[in-house]
């Protein structure tokens, strides 16, 4: 599962029949590097991902991707690749700090 900002959505003029009615957005994953530089969400390439739980513009989201993706549909057939799954509420983000050498585990 990754993290991605919903950046708008996207309206089919044609579809397979198992896509009608379905919800498709646009989502930009988020960055490890955003997170730590505790700029803007997103920094990731965009792609789309079927919803049916209908996050506003600028909502976090969890997408899961691949096979997985299509699982809701079961045991119907629906050419899924990735699906949001969950609503992000909170993101608390601990970068692990950086290793650095005492003076004894410096070779001189």
């Amino acid at each position: 599962m990754r993290l991605a900002v919903v950046r708008g959505s996207v309206v089919l003029n044609a579809a397979v029949p198992s896509l009608q009615g379905q919800r498709l957005v646009i989502v930009e994953p988020i960055t490890a590097e955003r997170l730590k530089a505790g700029g803007r969400m997103g920094g990731g390439k965009p792609f789309i991902a079927v919803d049916q739980l209908g996050p506003a513009e600028g909502q976090v989201v969890g997408v899961v991707e691949g096979r997985t993706a299509a699982s809701p549909y079961w045991p119907e057939e629906i050419p899924v690749d990735a699906y949001c799954a969950l609503i992000v509420q909170q993101i608390e983000f601990h970068p692990p700090e950086p290793e650095t050498k005492t003076d004894s585990e410096v070779q001189p």
